[in-house]
């Protein structure tokens, strides 16, 4: 008698930010549970797009949105529109279907809260997926001291959520020391990177108007593709623009910074430098390897010292573009194991993109071709669903 299909198993994904690939932002899960076999998935995320301010429709049935309060900086604001997404999540996961996996995504712990919730009522396993240390990142960013009660009862609770899950996913390598110091059983630690499909980031200007046309452009073609907020350091990069006013610049993206930065800009008088919006994943693949060089830079703070997985990075190296990095740790040893791009200090940035500019179109694209075959063999979306998938076939099989 022939076996009977095993039906699908059901993984419902928690994640405040997520986007469909229609729209800007992060597109992570959407790329990762979509490549998995026999799971079905689907996405509770925020309706609001908190930089733009506006609210979106998703663009299929994966995706569940629910509605949270604005904020527009770090302040009580933020944090009330965490506990509203916490709140309204934990809610819609009650209407859907019951699932095998509660997949609980931070960067903000209360999203992780609200899926143990869920794992519990519905009899679920719980895979908590760290994208930011918490409440490390914070403290890191000066919004909040070490050692205050605030810090204190954070961190309890950061390890009290260690403790319940059934698995915990890091996108970091050298983060696996701070779980351990934590407390975590390194048996219970998976590695399931950013990453970007070489595949997804062909130049279409068949179908996307090609980046090189949108600005007027004198030199190389330097990009930065991502939010503009205090944690990139967009400010130094600034200051090297500078003082390379013979090559173009385009910043892409929004973020709570971006203001500050176009209006710096205007009164510098900084012609060479651009700013564009925020496009659909979908666009940015489509245009991103119109430049000469990728660029990366981070602000200086110590949570990235304990280790760091840059989207951007990922999509630089997919769309076959050479990279300026100014971050330490994983990043760098990417780009030197792949001899795909230059690290240097932030404070030698402009001379880092000076270097880069002054290399040949030839040796730039051998290092753009280096940098997409690495991606290619390690870092792919495939790559890591693979890792994603067995993190989910093993933590059902285990009941």
């Amino acid at each position: 008698m022939a076996e009977q299909p095993r039906e699908p198993r059901r993984v419902l994904v928690l994640n405040h930010y997520a986007k469909p690939l229609s729209h800007a932002g992060g597109t992570r899960h959407v790329e990762l549970f979509g490549r998995l076999t026999g799971w079905e998935w689907r996405i509770i995320a925020a309706r609001l797009d908190h930089l733009t301010r506006r609210e979106y429709v998703p663009d299929g049935p994966q995706f569940v949105t629910v509605s949270v309060t604005s904020y527009t900086r770090n302040d009580h604001r933020r944090v009330l529109s965490w506990i509203s997404y916490a709140r309204n999540a934990f809610l819609a996961g009650l209407r859907q279907p019951r699932p095998d996996v509660v997949y609980a995504s931070s960067p903000h712990i209360l999203t992780p809260v609200a899926g143990w919730a869920l794992a519990r009522l519905r009899r679920a396993r719980l895979v908590l997926e760290v994208r930011d240390l918490w409440p490390e990142a914070v403290v890191s960013t000066g919004y909040l001291r070490r050692g205050s009660p605030t810090h204190r009862m954070l961190r309890a609770l950061e390890r009290w959520l260690y403790r319940r899950a059934d698995r915990i996913v890091m996108v970091a390598h050298a983060w696996e020391s701070y779980f351990v110091e934590a407390g975590v059983d390194p048996a219970k630690l998976e590695w399931v990177s950013n990453s970007a499909e070489p595949e997804d980031f062909r130049l279409q200007p068949e179908t996307y108007r090609p980046l090189r046309t949108r600005v007027p452009v004198r030199g190389r073609l330097f990009v930065f593709a991502g939010s503009h907020g205090p944690i990139n350091g967009l400010d130094r990069l600034l200051d090297a623009v500078a003082e390379l006013p013979e090559h173009t610049f385009v910043l892409i993206g929004d973020g709570h910074d971006k203001q500050d930065l176009v209006r710096r800009a205007t009164a510098e008088g900084l012609s060479n430098l651009h700013f564009l919006d925020a496009v659909p994943k979908e666009e940015l693949r489509g245009i991103l390897g119109g430049a000469d060089v990728g660029i990366h830079v981070l602000a200086d703070s110590p949570v990235y010292r304990k280790g760091a997985s840059p989207n951007k990075l990922y999509d630089y190296l997919a769309a076959g573009l050479p990279v300026l990095n100014n971050c330490p740790g994983e990043p760098e040893d990417i780009l030197m194991s792949s001899g795909s791009g230059l690290t240097v200090p932030t404070g030698e940035l402009a001379a880092g993109l000076r270097k880069l500019a002054d290399l040949d179109d030839g040796t730039l694209i051998e290092m753009g071709r280096r940098g997409r075959r690495y991606i290619e063999q390690h870092r792919s979306r495939t790559v890591m669903a693979e890792r994603l998938q067995r993190v989910l076939d093993s933590v059902t099989s285990a009941r």
